[in-house]
């Protein structure tokens, strides 16, 4: 637990961090598994310094593996009005066949009824605006919508990001298989289908579970205090079988290692207050910070965060605050790659 007084975790400026921008990773590293890894026990409260491939020294035969297998949608569309304004629109949640909420720039510029065209095939009208950009939309196209998206969208990539994707699936992890999301499960990019293969090869199971992440995760905390914090809900699946492997590792006394904060969500989310895994499908806006209690995580799989960012408290909460922020002062001091394309980290 953390020595800070209990009153400053609920402090949004208690989860600030000096970060240098250089070290906010623009690209991929190549292979996925070179990038490095610092580990953090939290029994001995040691920090060691490795690279990713070396994951699997630290996972034991029996531990099960939980990954998010969502995919993410070619989510940014660039249209124009009929007046010729250029529209930025990202896909943030369907509501149904044709209608979505999203995030529209320059919001202004929009009314209820404008039309917005992307290309021959693919344009849609503005039903409602809501708060900071969002707006409802309906979609109008010719053929299949996923065809027509892939067409003229383009990788939502975070704002932090500025050089442009050489290649769409390094923003996929090697497992992704459900289209939905707008941002990627980002802890999981660091895998290979080589580096998976080795680990079930240990006797490691492998367990997927679904998060549709919304862009709500780049969302900053506007409140001082995080308990006015209004967290943003994403579509979860656990399924029957999945739930029943989770439950009989927990029987069994086996590791369930989460990798990344999306699969944290999922599998906290899915827990009665013994720890039970009850299968669903559904929206979950849990919301992760200190004096949270784990029910089902045991060890995480991450990439640093951003400062004041839900994420970070989510880390803060299983780690520890004090030594949360001292092991992200350690990254910054050995220069370690930050945010999506960045460097990872096992805790344990």
């Amino acid at each position: 637990m953390s020595n800070k007084d209990n009153k400053d975790l609920y402090l949004k400026s208690s989860y600030y961090y000096n970060l240098p921008e250089e070290l906010i990773a623009q690209s991929p590293i190549e292979p996925r598994d070179s990038s490095r890894l610092l580990v953090y026990n939290k029994t001995k409260k040691t920090i060691e310094h490795r690279v990713f491939r070396d994951i699997i020294d630290y996972l034991h035969r029996g531990d099960v593996l939980v990954v998010n297998n969502t995919r993410v949608l070619p989510a940014r569309l660039y249209g124009y009005k009929d007046t010729g304004a250029k529209i930025e629109i990202l896909l943030q949640k369907r509501i149904d066949l044709k209608k979505w909420e999203v995030i529209a720039r320059p919001f202004k510029r929009l009314s209820v009824g404008t039309k917005i065209t992307f290309n021959k095939d693919l344009s849609c009208f503005v039903l409602s605006k809501g708060e900071y950009g969002a707006c409802t939309i309906q979609y109008e196209f010719d053929g299949v919508f996923e065809e027509r998206l892939s067409e003229v969208g383009q990788m939502p990539l975070p704002p932090y990001i500025h050089e442009k994707l050489k290649d769409k699936e390094r923003y996929q992890t090697v497992y992704s298989k459900v289209e939905g999301s707008s941002a990627a499960p980002t802890a999981g990019l660091h895998f290979t289908p080589e580096l998976l293969q080795k680990i079930k090869e240990k006797g490691i199971e492998i367990v997927e579970v679904l998060l549709h992440v919304g862009l709500g995760t780049f969302r900053p905390v506007k409140e001082d205090n995080i308990l006015n914090h209004e967290m943003h809900s994403e579509y979860i699946e656990m399924t029957d079988e999945n739930a029943e492997k989770l439950n009989s590792a927990k029987r069994a006394n086996r590791r369930i290692i989460a990798v990344g904060t999306t699969s944290v969500r999922v599998l906290e989310s899915c827990a009665d207050e013994n720890g039970i895994i009850i299968p669903q499908k559904r929206e979950t806006n849990i919301f992760i910070y200190p004096s949270y209690k784990f029910k089902v995580v045991d060890a995480l799989i991450t990439n640093f965060h951003l400062p004041e960012s839900t994420l970070i408290m989510l880390i803060s909460a299983f780690a520890g605050y004090d030594e949360t922020m001292a092991i992200y002062k350690e990254a910054v001091e050995q220069r370690y790659r930050f945010f999506s394309f960045g460097d990872a980290m096992f805790i344990y």
